[in-house]
Formats: C-alpha cells, structure tokens, sequence
C-alpha cells in the first residue's frame, strides 16, 4: 500500500496509563460539560463560495496538507466531519485556522466555508492507556465542521487551510451522501439488543473482552441488553491493540475519563472489535449487529433506546460530556 493511501486510509476506516481503581465517579449532583471551542477562524477569514466553482474558489492557491477525513457515513443535513490536516511527512498539523468546501463532482455548485473547530483528545494521566502514551504518532486533536448537505449522492470536498500567514488548498476527497443496504442507527433509530460481554462471562479473565492497557473495568461493569431501556448508555466499539487507525486508544481514553465525571447515572460500555481479539477471524457480532464496518464508532442512546448522538471516529471529551448532557437532562 503507498505511503498516500495508508495516510488518507488512517481516519477514514475509523480520522486515538493508569485507570483510578473505582474511579466510578459520583451519581449525584449536576455536571457541567466542557464549552464547545470557538472555530479556528472567522468565516470571513475565507474565500465565499458566491456561487463560484471549486476550481475558482482555489484558484491561485498552492496545493498544501494532505486532508483524512474521518467519517465514512453521510447522510443529508448537517453532518459532524471529524478530520485530520497532514503534512508531506505524514505529521499531523494541530491548531491551524482552517475550513471546508464542498461542490459536485465535476467542482460546480460550491458551498462553504464551514470553518472548522480543533477538539483535544488528550485527557489526564490517570486516564491515559499504555498504547496511547506508547505510540509517538497517536492522535492528540480532531478538526470538526458542521457541513450541511443538500441531498444524497457523491460529493467532493476539500479543505482550506492557514498556513504561514497565507492560504493552502488540500486535494480533492469523495464523499458519498447517503446510502444502500444496511447502515449503522442514526440519530433517532432504536439500537438493537445485543449482549455485551462482563469479567463474569470471561472467569475473570478481563483480557478477552479489553485489549487496552491496562483493562478499563469500568467500561466493562454492564451488559449492553441488561441495560437497554433502563438508563441512558454509552457504548464505544473500538480495541485499542488492534485498531486499523490511530485513535482507538485516545477514544476509550475518553470515554473512562468522561464516564468517571459523570459517574453510575449513565452506562458506559466499551465493546472489543474482532472475534476472540484476532483480526483474522473477522469482527464481533455486536458490530454485526449495529451493521459496522469501522472503528472506532461510539454511541450515545437515551433511555428510550434511541440513538441521540453518535461519532464516527475521534472526538474529544468535551463532544462527549455534551452528548451525554442530552440524555441525562
């Protein structure tokens, strides 16, 4: 596989310590969830799209950072892209003022900019897994836009970016709106019940339902079906050790750091990926279930059993703690 695909391919199949002993948080009392953060830049910061083709709207701009978007599942309306920005030696670049456009894929009808905002994956210490502190290439931020599309079918996209005082086109990505088959829940679909495995399914054995080190019992307490209809739920599929990209690790950290904060009121369930954690003998039928096929993908589910929010890819804690928020009001 080249150097380019691996690098595009590293968010879109998604794009990333030590675990307090009972660090189940509190059930009581109200917490307050991270502030969304401000947009990298001001709207006016960019080119208007004015009715202008994408071509146009670039013109004269040197190619810049490569563009991984981190989400494989679109649908119309306004959609959450994650992203990461790259550079020629594969080094993510963090904090620049940046936005994305998208047009037909012949480049007409250009919409944008849809400035997007930096969210951090880092989290405390004491959250943190050995894979994410081991990997020197772990992801450490996701870029996030609030695109809207206007209907289904393949659209092009393209970010615009701030880079040394001047501004940088990335290429051109693909992005398919909507979709045939089978897809995961949307916001507003009811999950299916699907058992998740405890430490008492395994003999105690915690390595065969958590490749992350160490294991998070924390996300491990409850079973998916017990739970389902009783309390709102956050499950996360991904697997730390095995993950395709790099933000697995990052992901799970999260959600330990988010579900300590907010304690038993929500349950927090983290689901390995792979059969018996071997790639080779294809994924779990939880995934199966919820017709996935990527990692990692997380699930926020009211107790309605209704998805109310759900992130393809990386996030941060603040994104989480809001989504959770939603539920728990």
């Amino acid at each position: 596989m080249s150097p380019r695909r691996t690098l595009l391919s590293l968010l879109v199949l998604l794009a990333t310590g030590l675990v307090l002993a009972g660090c189940g948080g509190s059930d009581g009392g109200e917490q307050t969830a991270e502030p969304q953060p401000q947009p990298t830049a001001r709207a006016e910061a960019f080119p208007a799209a004015d009715g202008r083709t994408l071509p146009e709207l670039i013109g004269g701009m040197q190619q810049g950072p490569e563009l991984a978007p981190s989400v494989s599942v679109l649908d119309t309306g306004v959609n959450r892209i994650g992203f990461a920005l790259f550079d020629s030696a594969g080094k993510q670049i963090p904090g620049a003022p940046v936005a994305l456009y998208i047009g037909r894929t012949n480049g007409a009808d250009a919409r944008g900019p849809f400035v997007a905002r930096s969210e951090s994956l880092k989290v405390p210490a004491q959250f943190e897994s050995r894979q994410t502190a081991t990997d020197p290439d772990s992801a450490h931020s996701v870029y996030v836009a609030d695109v809207r599309f206007p209907r289904r079918g393949t659209f092009r996209m393209l970010a615009v970016v701030k880079l040394d005082g001047r501004l940088v086109t990335t290429s051109y990505q693909d992005m398919k709106v909507g979709g045939a088959g089978e897809l995961p829940p949307a916001v507003g679909q009811k999950v299916p019940r699907i058992h998740t495995l405890t430490p008492a399914d395994v003999g105690g054995d915690v390595k065969k339902i958590d490749t992350r080190l160490p294991p998070a019992p924390q996300l491990l307490r409850d079973d998916f079906a017990d739970v389902l209809g009783r309390k709102p739920i956050v499950i996360t599929f991904a697997t730390p050790q095995l993950c395709q990209t790099r933000v697995c690790g990052p992901v799970v950290d999260i959600v330990a750091q988010v579900q300590a904060k907010v304690g038993d009121k929500v349950s927090f369930i983290h689901q390995e990926v792979y059969a018996d954690n071997d790639p080779n003998k294809g994924i779990r039928p939880q995934l199966t279930a919820f017709h996935l096929r990527s990692e990692p993908w997380t699930y926020v589910i009211g107790r309605d059993g209704r998805v109310s929010s759900r992130f393809e890819g990386a996030f941060s804690a603040g994104e989480l703690e809001r989504a959770v928020a939603k539920v728990t009001a």
